[in-house]
């Protein structure tokens, strides 16, 4: 990582040209007059602009302030709970505070889950603690927890091919080793053992299970984070446990003689319906096109949100405030939230596209930061196939950031994969993600780990980009 951020701050202070290309002879111009309209670019002013907002963007200690004001007023914000509410309020009063007009929160009802209890411990042969949590939407056990014999599994398609017998009564483990990536691509196959686990292991008759963590910490903090149970199962408790602690239960089964058991205890509250919300902020443009930004306002319980995602609701809101303090309205209305219920299933996000259904053709563009406070590393697109050529835009003003291009496949963030659905253009600013999955559901996200140079090459990137999104005639989705 140091040597990573080294070369970034050497890119920073490369002072590079003006983004506008060179005046062409007015015969020339004549002459290629039909591959110049075709080509898109910033005008001479808009290049100033952009490189203006990057040079703000560098110096804007806003972000630092958002997210110093989140984690510690609000603290854990776990969806559909009373501190996810205080978090709303919490949200409205800060885009007031920046200035921000039609600042409002749209509700929406969702069934509540939290953990009251945890733990874990191998009873024999070696008797000792283990470091585990809950996963998200898990079953209780018994109360007194449920003893078994483990059975261990190397991943989750091991346990996908094992026999539908013979793992009546006994605790599935599924030890699967998630990769360490700057781009965080062991994640999409590693966190399917979540659910993967739980319901093979319940469809097998097993008294629970239990998972290495869907992270690459090696502290003894075990990651959360949600799972969902098939409909044709009974469900079986589950929960992670730390990558120590997985190594060592593994080193205990091949010492022992014979089985090992182990013992799992999980209590958990659950209702069946709470209020969440989305909570809404607008810069008015000259259109009423709108450009959806944000990130994500609820956390896990463990820590306090810092990097997920705590960082992504600073980073877009500071990155907007620069638009707003431009001179004059931006091309484009750009609508800023903070999305409610990500970590339990995109119930904000699902409700904002239904919510707006009837207004998504006026949505020209989204994008969430959602991935933590490393530096941005990449720029990739979600553009229908005649707008592919306004990448270069983005990627040429983005460049003196040290942010490379990508292509064409952005989901634009999590919160924003229901509007794609929906046909809705994405962008997404892709961060060194190769320390994220050593804190994102633990303990350890907490605001120590994020460092402020990189949040406001954060902010200096996606100020940059907004305004780009909002100032290139025509749209992204042809």
């Amino acid at each position: 990582m140091e040597g990573f951020r080294m070369d970034r701050r050497h890119l920073l202070a490369a002072a590079l040209g003006a983004l506008a290309a060179p005046a062409l002879p007015a015969a020339a111009v004549a002459q290629d007059a039909p591959a110049a309209a075709e080509a898109p670019a910033l005008t001479p002013a808009q290049a100033r602009t952009v490189d203006r907002l990057i040079d703000a963007g560098l110096e804007d200690a806003r972000a630092w302030e958002i997210l110093e004001s989140l984690t510690t007023e609000i603290g854990p914000r776990l969806a559909g709970s009373q501190d996810e509410a205080r978090a709303r309020d919490w949200g409205v009063r800060t885009f007031k505070a920046l200035g921000f007009k039609n600042v409002r929160i749209e509700t929406f009802e969702m069934p509540y889950w939290e953990r009251v209890h945890e733990a874990a411990e191998i009873v024999s042969p070696f008797a000792q603690e283990l470091k585990a949590t809950a996963l998200g939407n898990s079953v209780a056990t018994p109360e007194g927890g449920v003893v078994g014999e483990v059975v261990r599994f190397r991943t989750l398609p091991e346990l996908q091919d094992a026999p539908m017998t013979g793992l009546e009564g006994k605790i599935v483990f599924v030890d699967e080793a998630m990769p360490r990536t700057q781009d965080g691509s062991g994640y999409g196959w590693g966190v399917q053992k979540r659910s993967g686990a739980a319901n093979e292991a319940a469809r097998r008759g097993a008294a629970a299970a239990i998972i290495r963590s869907a992270g690459t910490s090696q502290v003894r903090t075990p990651h959360t984070g949600n799972m969902r149970y098939d409909d044709d199962v009974t469900p079986a408790p589950i929960a992670a446990i730390s990558n120590p602690d997985a190594d060592q239960l593994a080193r205990v089964m091949e010492r022992a003689d014979g089985p090992v058991e182990l013992r799992l205890e999980i209590s958990v509250r659950t209702l069946e319906s709470v209020e969440s919300g989305n909570v809404i902020a607008e810069i008015p443009g000259r259109s009423d096109d709108l450009i959806v930004i944000g990130g994500h306002l609820d956390s896990w319980d463990h820590g306090t949100g810092a990097v997920d995602d705590g960082a992504g609701v600073a980073i877009t809101a500071a990155a907007a405030k620069l638009i707003d303090e431009l001179p004059g309205r931006p091309a484009r209305t750009i609508r800023v939230i903070m999305w409610g219920a990500e970590e339990v299933g995109l119930l904000g996000a699902r409700a904002y596209a239904r919510a707006h259904a009837d207004e998504l053709d006026r949505h020209l563009i989204a994008s969430e930061s959602d991935f933590g406070a490393g530096p941005v590393w990449r720029f990739r697109t979600g553009f229908g196939e005649q707008s592919l050529a306004k990448a270069a835009v983005f990627e040429k003003a983005l460049r003196r950031l040290g942010v490379g291009p990508g292509d064409n496949e952005a989901s634009g963030g999590p919160d924003v994969i229901p509007l794609r659905q929906a046909g809705v253009p994405a962008f997404r600013l892709h961060q060194d993600g190769r320390d994220y999955f050593d804190l994102h559901h633990t303990q350890e996200d907490t605001i120590d780990k994020v460092d402020e140079a990189d949040l406001r090459q954060n902010v200096a990137a996606w100020a940059a980009a907004v305004y780009i999104a909002s100032e290139l005639d025509g749209g992204y989705r042809e």
